[in-house]
């Protein structure tokens, strides 16, 4: 049986200093995503998007645990892209006009083949209604800045600015959507003790 940390091998995507800012290359991942709409707070379509990508990224990692490949991993933890078409719903507080897809990303050794398999293995079992809304996607985000925010998410604010700021100190500018990654089990941890990678993409 071969083990794997991805969050080892991808060190640099997956870890972040809280005290400063960096700037990363990241590669193209293969992920697992599906997009919606709404407040996460009380959004039923977002409950329903992260229980079906988590369902279907276990039932892939014990599929190669399994099989010939033999291959045992950790599944790699939620993220999510936030925007909207008016951004002023941001300062505003009106999260029902959130738009994000939240995602998770597959190893490279796990195919497509094999995730459209997982999917129709959990739609079987479970009938899991956002399951059709999957879609899976090799997905490049290149140059980016990201920094580690410690805290609630209604806290990020002045991490946010300081990841903005850093960014228009390099002389460059903002593009793309605004990238969350939760390191943290919020169902276990404290909300102090929340860890979430903020990364923006730039240009």
């Amino acid at each position: 049986m071969t083990k794997i940390d991805l969050k080892v091998q991808f060190k640099d995507f997956y870890r972040a200093s809280a005290t400063k800012c960096v700037e990363v290359e990241v590669p193209t991942f293969r992920y697992l995503m599906i997009d919606g709409i709404g407040d996460p707070n009380k959004s039923t379509s977002y409950a329903q998007a992260i229980e079906a990508l988590f369902a279907v990224s276990y039932t892939a990692k014990f599929m190669i645990k399994k099989g010939p490949q033999q291959i045992d991993y950790a599944v790699m933890p939620l993220e999510g892209l936030w925007w909207a078409d008016d951004m002023s719903v941001y300062q505003s507080g009106d999260k029902s006009q959130w738009k994000w897809t939240m995602m998770i990303l597959q190893p490279s050794f796990v195919e497509a083949s094999l995730l459209q398999v997982a999917i129709a293995d959990v739609q079987k079992k479970k009938q899991l209604p956002a399951l059709p809304l999957l879609r899976i996607e090799d997905w490049r985000e290149g140059r980016s800045a990201q920094i580690l925010h410690v805290g609630p998410f209604t806290e990020e604010g002045p991490t946010i600015q300081r990841l903005h700021d850093f960014i228009e100190s390099q002389g460059s500018s903002r593009t793309g959507k605004h990238h969350e990654i939760y390191l943290s089990d919020i169902r276990k941890a404290t909300p102090s003790n929340w860890k979430t990678i903020l990364r923006q993409p730039i240009q």
